[in-house]
């Protein structure tokens, strides 16, 4: 199982929007070059997390800008913004064990608790981080390369 870049991708795209927001306009075609990807990836993924809330994107060349303050963005809700997790299920359970097996018939009773104990440990993880991790983290980074 891996997640999807789209997270990573995601949390890119708000380091950008942080560190440019005031000398560019920071746009599709921008993130597109400092991600080095297509613009349509990136444009798919704005617009989740416009729908999420997370952001605002004005039309044409008016760029992005952030709904909320970098301390109250999560990992979790950026995660939560761009990773379609059915049903609210990390694991996708494969569909129909053999009941005649004794491992099939038992298979669910087995794991659904442990997986969700999993699943629930790294939701946990990723609400310790926000944004403004980011932000501290980036800006030691750029003071070092000076």
């Amino acid at each position: 199982m891996q997640i999807s870049s789209r997270f990573t991708i995601a949390l890119h795209i708000f380091t950008c929007v942080d560190v440019f927001q005031n000398q560019y306009k920071v746009t599709s075609d921008f993130l597109a070059g400092s991600i080095r990807t297509n613009p349509v990836i990136i444009r798919k993924i704005l617009a989740q997390l416009k729908h999420a809330g997370l952001i605002s994107v004005a039309r044409g060349t008016g760029g992005i800008s952030l709904t909320r303050a970098l301390s109250e963005i999560s990992f979790y809700d950026v995660y939560e913004a761009v990773e379609a997790v059915e049903a609210g299920k990390l694991f996708h359970f494969h569909e129909s064990p053999n009941p005649e097996c004794p491992v099939g018939r038992n298979i669910h009773r087995l794991l659904d608790e442990k997986l969700l104990a999993v699943q629930t440990a790294m939701e946990q993880e990723l609400r310790r981080y926000t944004l403004s991790d980011l932000r501290s983290e980036m800006t030691e980074l750029l003071d070092q390369e000076c």
